[in-house]
């Protein structure tokens, strides 16, 4: 990494922020032991600094009704929040405990080639809904009341009624969940990248997160991130026509299956992939380090 490569990305979104970030931890883990070390303690002090400048900013604002009221507004902002959370001057929020804990039995759902999605969040109930193989399944009902129930009950006990509601999340109410295989148990690191209609079905969108040149591929609720980048000299291959869910690199005419990365001229090359999780219209991108 040189200094060009330090130069900060369009910094307006949460997503440009942490990428500049990461680029700067990859460079800092090709450092030896005591060089990780110094600027692990130098992150430390800073953040040590702010955190206590934030409780004591927000100590002061507090006794102020209108103070008060004004900092919750800014609390919705996501890079507010974040920093927030960072800090931990934020609890999380009922969502998020809710999504961690059906994070927890997401991998088993995977496993049997289903899912499960929040669909609202209304204290003091919340509604699931099973897509997938685990959608219709015969043992649907005791995987929600041993697993998605249990496990929600006893990370937000708060929460009382935990529904179940019925049919696919593109049935229903236009809603979709997926999750690239690979990027199960991922939790930090995601870029909000694109909405889901941004990405043409059946095409491919180009697209640049934390610095890297990507493409992104549709085929229905199933999204596929690869480097945007043949395998053979890594010239840019979003500029290929597309046809059945294979792209052709414009350059040598090398063809990818844009599901899988598969070169179909070259079995023994693939695209570099990414991880991919869609929620509702939300496209979020987990760069492989």
């Amino acid at each position: 990494m040189n200094a060009v490569d330090l130069v900060p990305t369009q910094r307006d979104t949460l997503a440009g922020y942490t990428g500049d970030i990461e680029r700067l931890e990859a460079l800092f883990a090709s450092w030896d032991e005591t060089q990780r070390a110094a600027a692990e303690a130098y992150r430390r002090a800073i953040e040590d600094l702010q955190g206590e400048a934030f409780r004591r900013l927000i100590r002061a604002l507090k006794a102020d009704p209108a103070a008060l009221q004004a900092m919750k507004t800014a609390a919705a902002d996501e890079i507010v929040y974040a920093v927030l959370r960072r800090h931990n001057i934020l609890k999380p929020s009922l969502s998020e405990r809710v999504e961690a804990a059906l994070d927890g039995v997401r991998p088993t759902l995977a496993s049997h080639g289903g899912d499960v999605e929040l669909v609202s969040v209304r204290p003091p109930s919340i509604e699931v809904r099973f897509t997938g193989a685990c959608d219709g399944c015969p043992a649907s009902a005791l995987t929600f009341h041993a697993g998605v129930k249990k496990a929600v009950e006893a990370a937000c006990p708060e929460i009382t009624d935990i529904l179940r509601v019925k049919g696919s999340g593109a049935g229903a109410n236009d809603s979709v969940r997926f999750v690239s295989p690979f990027a199960l148990g991922a939790v930090d690191g995601w870029h909000l990248v694109c909405r889901l209609d941004e990405i043409p079905q059946g095409g491919k969108l180009r697209q640049v997160v934390g610095g890297e040149n990507v493409i992104l591929s549709r085929q229905g609720a199933v999204v596929s991130c690869f480097q945007n980048a043949c395998a053979h000299l890594g010239l840019e291959i979003d500029g290929g026509a597309v046809e059945d869910g294979i792209v052709t690199c414009p350059w040598h005419g090398l063809r990818y299956d844009l599901a899988t990365g598969e070169c179909l001229t070259a079995p023994e090359v693939q695209l570099q992939p990414h991880m991919v999780k869609v929620i509702g219209n939300r496209v979020e991108v987990r760069l492989a380090r």
